[in-house]
């Protein structure tokens, strides 16, 4: 029987979505892009999860970009705008997320599997993981709005010359470009990301998909939400006994 090529698992609130050939380097073939769409369709309105997860099975690949046999039968304009746009619409999937993913970089994301790295809110990569926008080397620009997402981590200058050169980022010189946030996996992601309330968590990733036009009316708005909600009441309750304690 044949693997499925993306997994879940939901716990404590955390979603964990892992893509599964290992074999193959975790490719974005058709089946795996449909499925992750899926994955984080299917979850969107779970009011319990805090925080998801993205990464690949094994410890040489996140991603290593789209599946290449597939792709050489892409050969006219119309079949390029719909590859194009299908593989969108399931990183649209990730990038609209109700609350943070980030992309637990467990190996190389090469290619596709970069702009899949990009489409997450935040990155955490293993000590051997890199990140490598390919594809100048096919002699193609990116496709599933990774070059926008890279404009807005580290800046015109700086995509240009990791677009323009498809030199491989060590994780080091990532964390020190802004591409990943932290060094670690899964279990340090959910330590330093994955503790505050779901509905606290929906509340930043608004803020931050806001449009900057919106973001004074969204902050305002999702505060009172926050200010009501029970859990502030909790924490606040204990901030005070903790200080007449001390």
């Amino acid at each position: 029987m044949t693997a499925a090529p993306v997994l879940t698992d939901l716990s404590d609130g955390v979603l964990a979505v892992t893509l599964n050939r290992p074999e193959r380097r975790n490719p974005l073939g058709t089946e795996t892009v449909a499925a992750l769409r899926a994955a984080f369709e299917a979850h969107a309105d779970d009011p319990t999860i805090r925080l998801a997860l993205l990464t690949g099975s094994g410890d040489r690949a996140f991603a290593a970009g789209g599946d290449l046999k597939e792709s050489m039968a892409v050969r006219d304009e119309a079949a390029a705008l719909a590859f194009s746009r299908t593989v969108r619409a399931a990183f649209e999937a990730v990038r609209a997320f109700p609350v943070p993913v980030a992309a637990v970089l467990n190996g190389d994301a090469l290619g596709g599997g970069a702009e899949l790295a990009l489409a997450c809110d935040l990155r955490i990569a293993a000590p051997h993981a890199r990140i490598a926008f390919l594809q100048s080397r096919l002699a193609i620009s990116t496709a599933w709005g990774g070059g926008i997402d890279l404009i807005r981590a580290v800046g015109p200058a700086r995509a240009l010359d990791l677009l323009a050169s498809g030199r491989p980022v060590e994780a080091e010189e990532a964390l020190a470009l802004g591409l990943v946030q932290a060094l670690g996996g899964a279990a340090e992601a959910r330590a330093r990301w994955g503790t505050a309330p779901a509905h606290t968590m929906r509340a930043f990733k608004a803020l931050v998909r806001a449009a900057p036009a919106d973001r004074a009316a969204v902050e305002e708005a999702r505060f009172v939400e926050t200010w009501l909600h029970p859990d502030h009441w909790a924490a606040a309750e204990a901030a005070v006994a903790a200080l007449k304690k001390g």
